[in-house]
């Protein structure tokens, strides 16, 4: 058994790949809103993405290119699945990181079967297991947060921006960034929402040791042990 996500706003669809992939015993999460996919591949760790190329808010191929950039679930296989049958968008998306190429109509033993071959590459999954930067070090199973020998108590989204920063040390993340990929589809949450949680964090983790969370005018937020030029 394995642990797939079905990415695809089309109901009928979404339920007609569950219901053959639980029939093959697997676990199955149907994901519809592209701006909550990555910090649902995040939480559930799937071993298998069936991504859909069209969705609301963010494109399959836009998803993928940030997945293939997150050391954590940068190996997960993903098969797009997409009504683009030219030769082109396939270029397009295994150029962007898919692992295969179904295009619909297709046939679910055909589906099925590319499954089975791709779930080959599931023992790669998850081979990350902490994140750190200087002294700060992020256990992603335990999802808890030291500085030196010392425990970080962080809140859920405190935890997610964190992981974010120190993914890629020194990128610049601007709040709107932030908003679309820690709280995802969250409409009611203001740009200035981020700027309170970064304060958390900062006041969290400099209680051990040096601020590394830098704040560029204008721009957004960074970790970083130098300074940054605003």
């Amino acid at each position: 058994m394995a642990k797939i996500m079905v990415v695809e706003d089309e109901q009928a669809l979404a339920l007609l790949l569950k219901y053959n992939l639980e029939k093959d015993g697997h676990e199955v999460l149907i994901v519809e809103k592209g701006n909550r996919v990555v910090a649902e591949v995040e939480r559930w760790c799937p071993q298998l993405i069936l991504l859909d190329w069209m969705l609301p808010e963010l494109s399959g191929v836009e998803i993928l290119k940030i997945i293939r950039t997150k050391p954590d679930i940068k190996n997960i296989p993903v098969i797009m699945l997409t009504a683009k049958g030219q030769e082109e968008d396939k270029i397009k998306g295994l150029n962007a990181g898919a692992d295969d190429y179904v295009t619909k109509p297709f046939s679910v033993p055909e589906l099925m079967a590319r499954v089975k071959t791709n779930l080959r590459r599931a023992p790669e999954v998850m081979t990350i297991r902490e994140i750190c930067f200087e002294d700060i070090r992020m256990d992603l199973v335990a999802k808890k947060v030291f500085r030196g020998e010392n425990y970080v108590h962080l809140g859920p989204t405190e935890f997610r921006l964190l992981k974010l920063l120190m993914e890629t040390p020194g990128k610049v993340f601007s709040r709107e960034y932030l908003l679309k990929t820690v709280w995802g589809d969250n409409i009611y949450v203001e740009s200035r929402t981020v700027d309170v949680h970064i304060r958390r964090l900062r006041k969290a983790l400099n209680a051990f040791g040096a601020d590394y969370i830098r704040t560029v005018r204008a721009n957004g937020y960074a970790i970083d042990c130098q300074p940054i030029l605003e």
